[in-house]
């Protein structure tokens, strides 16, 4: 252990951690410096998340909560502090991680950064009426107002609609023949029917025989007429005359949609509706009064829509029209800047958040920061270099040097090398994952760190460059060809993917690539897998979204290694003695569940004003079973133990039961030994499941053509476990299926068959392929910003 001893004068001038005990740190003592850029770093899950925003961001929270109010305190002692000795010289601290959870959809780039803010004051104080019309608040200009919105959408720009088309699929069937197809089924759907056949509507004819206005009211009307059903007597039961009420096609849709609880009833509700602009104010979401207000002859609709480099321009050249529009522009002008700067000038202010990347969306919320001018403060961000192609990471770097001029302190857990060099102060956390880490191994200035054995890292940090031999190029045994594409900024872009051979498309933020990817390639294959001409059988996209949005999904559910273990336990004697099923295993089902938490294992705790928070639940402390459960043991674990289990563990504690041993050596083969079996999704990184699902799909073992489409698989690896996962890409590639993959590490690029590079830049400057051919060749090429990093990568000045 490394400790740096400051001269006794300036000791505050360090924040001091002593005793840090989470998740998988092992009691550890570091020193890092205030006022300065310092970088956590470490292989993946080696702990470095958990000592900078497990112990240094919850701890700094904690004391917030703490000056906050009486009320706060309660909630922190359910919460739980870190588990820390002690923190000493600790600034508060602003939390920019990349989100698990996604926004929703009344969520945009404008409201993230603010910017819809400035830009609604700017309508309502400078913005042109109508001769006549009174002046509108602020207010007005949102959609996300009952002043605002658009009644008829409520503001959200489309109505969700339903259709005879879709109501009714097949016209040639009669009512009691189902042609309402989207009635409910079972009693329900009988009590409608036997309700029109009172009404005295023909439910025998077909569909299309009947009266136009009787199929209109069948399916749109709003009436709830109550009627006396008197059911046909079956021999076998009596059943008694009942009151019966009528409900439209259409508005058991929209209940169901809008009201139940159920997701999946609510899924095969929305089978039946379709999303179309609103009529009254065709997308635009608000008012026709607020519409009428213009600035630079625009709505503010239109300026919504342009790209934020378009609206700067806009804003930079229109006639100040007075003191108040003057200062309004400028102010909004100052604070698109630093968007602009972190590459993300191509995004317009009425995208929706979910459309967004979890890199562009922290981006978002870092330029946010900088425009707030706080100073004194802890950033602790993760991985700010995630998404970001080496050309847009030099103005992250400038961004972060800002921050800290500010006279603030920043945190950042990276595995960038480009970040990394460029920090004050290096934190290494490992040696290894999981239990083989959470020891810091280094704390101090970069250059130190070169002379630490056992650091993954400084192999990395200072390796001269190309110490891999390059693989041969391989040939392709065929292609995919997409011929003019239109979609976002790809305008009729014509691409060719060859088949047999690992393909990296690369280019900057917002050049194109995951809508080539993963919206046309992926539709486009899928399409036509079901061709027997076709040398694609098998479609796989291995996406960043979490395996689960609560505790109850993790990494045991996901790879069906579950099913296996609760066999196992079910056909133990003391199962067997009392007769239990597999369910009695199952956290998701009554019975052996632990019922305070109803197997979860933690109970939501929900804070006024704040994001609601898991804590451990008080009667099973997070073992998800009741007592009687956890008696039933098998190989002398019981089956929260097995849970707790590493999947390293656990593949020698399943060793002798194939089923199980095959699904965990692949999850050990693609790094992720470290894990938790019982391991709740919502503590997983995107990166983590990623290579979760990847790893599910390799231990499935397919001999037909499988085209894999991965987007930025190396998010969140340090670079000692990208070549464990480029082993197993490789492989597949090896053994005869294509892979492509969305990239900006340049070493993954280099050592691709495939180039397409897109590009020149982002947004309307981007989406066109600058570039396609041998690594070799996009490097010579020069043509976009990618080929003179892949150059530097393949080792060529």
């Amino acid at each position: 252990m490394h400790h740096s001893t400051a001269p006794e004068a300036d000791r505050d001038s360090f924040v001091r951690v002593r005793g840090a005990r989470e998740h998988n740190l092992r009691g550890v003592d570091v020193d890092v410096p205030r006022d300065a850029l310092t970088v956590f770093t470490g292989v993946s899950g080696s702990g470095k998340s958990s000592l900078a925003f497990g112990t240094l961001y919850a701890e700094a929270q904690r004391r917030y909560f703490e000056s906050v109010a009486p009320y706060a305190r309660r909630l922190i002692h359910q919460i739980g502090a870190p588990k820390v000795d002690s923190v000493t010289g600790l600034p508060p601290a602003v939390s920019l991680e990349q989100r698990r959870s996604s926004p929703g959809s009344r969520s945009s780039v404008g409201t993230v950064t603010l910017l819809s803010n400035s830009l609604r004051m700017l309508y309502s104080r400078a913005g042109t009426y109508p001769p006549g019309a009174e002046r509108l608040d602020s207010d007005a200009f949102s959609p996300n107002t009952a002043a605002g919105a658009c009644p008829s959408c409520h503001g959200l720009g489309s109505i969700h609609r339903t259709s005879q088309e879709l109501l009714v699929p097949d016209p040639g069937l009669s009512i009691r023949q189902g042609a309402i197809a989207a009635w409910p089924g079972a009693w329900q759907g009988k009590n409608l029917r036997d309700v029109l056949e009172v009404l005295g509507y023909d439910v025998d004819a077909p569909w299309r025989e009947l009266a136009a206005k009787d199929r209109e009211w069948i399916l749109f009307t709003e009436e709830h007429p109550v009627v006396t059903v008197h059911p046909v007597r079956d021999a076998d039961r009596i059943q008694r005359p009942y009151q019966g009420t009528y409900m439209s096609a259409h508005r058991y849709v929209m209940r169901t949609f809008s009201d139940s609880k159920s997701a999946t009833l609510r899924a095969r509700a929305e089978r039946f509706l379709v999303d179309s602009p609103c009529p009254v104010c065709q997308g635009r979401r608000l008012r026709p009064d607020a519409l009428a207000v213009t600035y630079a002859g625009r709505t503010i609709a239109e300026l919504a829509a342009l790209p934020l480099t378009a609206l700067d321009g806009v804003l930079a050249t229109a006639p100040p029209d007075g003191e108040a529009a003057r200062v309004l522009a400028q102010d909004l002008r100052s604070r698109i800047g630093p968007v602009m700067e972190l590459g993300l000038g191509y995004l317009s202010l009425d995208r929706t958040a979910p459309t967004l990347s979890a890199g562009e969306l922290q981006r978002l919320r870092l330029a946010t920061q900088l425009r707030s001018g706080l100073f004194g403060v802890v950033y602790v961000l993760d991985e700010p270099s995630a998404g970001l192609h080496p050309a847009d990471t030099e103005a992250l770097l400038g961004v972060l040097d800002r921050l800290k001029a500010a006279g603030n302190t920043v945190f950042v857990v990276e595995h960038h090398l480009d970040v990394v060099r460029h920090a004050d102060w290096l934190v290494e956390v490992g040696p290894l994952a999981g239990e083989h880490g959470g020891r810091v191994l280094y704390s101090g200035p970069p250059q130190g760190l070169a002379g630490v054995a056992g650091s993954a890292t400084a192999r990395h940090l200072f390796a001269a460059g190309g110490e891999e031999p390059r693989r041969r190029v391989r040939g392709a045994n065929g292609c995919v060809r997409l011929t003019g594409v239109d979609r976002h900024n790809l305008r009729g872009v014509d691409a060719e993917f060859p088949l047999g051979v690992f393909t990296a498309v690369t280019g900057v933020s917002g050049s194109g690539k995951s809508t080539l990817v993963g919206q046309v390639l992926a539709r486009e294959v899928g399409e036509r897998l079901a061709d027997p001409g076709f040398p694609v059988r098998r479609l796989v996209e291995v996406d960043q979204k979490p395996i689960g949005r609560t505790p109850r999904s993790n990494l045991a559910t996901y790879t069906g290694l579950f099913d296996v273990v609760r066999k196992l336990f079910t056909a133990a004697p003391q199962a067997r003695a009392r007769g239990w099923k597999a369910g009695r295993f199952s956290f998701n089902v009554p019975g052996g569940r632990c019922e305070t938490c109803q197997g979860e294992g933690f109970v939501s705790v929900e804070l006024l004003f704040l994001p609601s928070t898991y804590a451990p639940c008080p009667e099973c402390a997070g073992a998800r079973y009741n007592t009687e459960t956890l008696a039933v043991t098998y190989e002398g674990l019981n089956i929260a133990q097995v849970l707790a289990l590493t999947v390293e563990s656990a593949a020698a504690f399943f060793a002798q039961v194939p089923a199980a041993a095959r699904s965990l050596r692949a999850l050990e083969d693609i790094g992720l030994g470290y894990l938790r079996l019982g391991q709740p999704a919502t503590e997983l990184s995107g990166g983590e499941a990623q290579r979760i699902k990847l790893a599910t799909e390799l231990q499935r073992q397919r001999r037909d053509h499988t085209l894999y489409v991965l987007d930025e698989p190396t998010t969140g690896l340090h670079p000692a476990d990208v070549r464990v996962l480029l082993r197993q890409l490789h492989g597949l590639v090896d053994a005869g299926h294509s892979v492509v993959v969305v990239e900006h590490d340049m070493e993954v690029v280099a050592g691709a068959d495939w180039v397409v590079d897109l590009g020149p830049g982002g947004g309307a400057d981007g989406g066109r392929i600058v570039a396609a051919g041998t690594p070799a060749q996009v490097a010579a090429a020069g043509a976009g910003r990618t080929a003179a990093h892949l150059a530097r990568a393949l080792g060529r000045p």
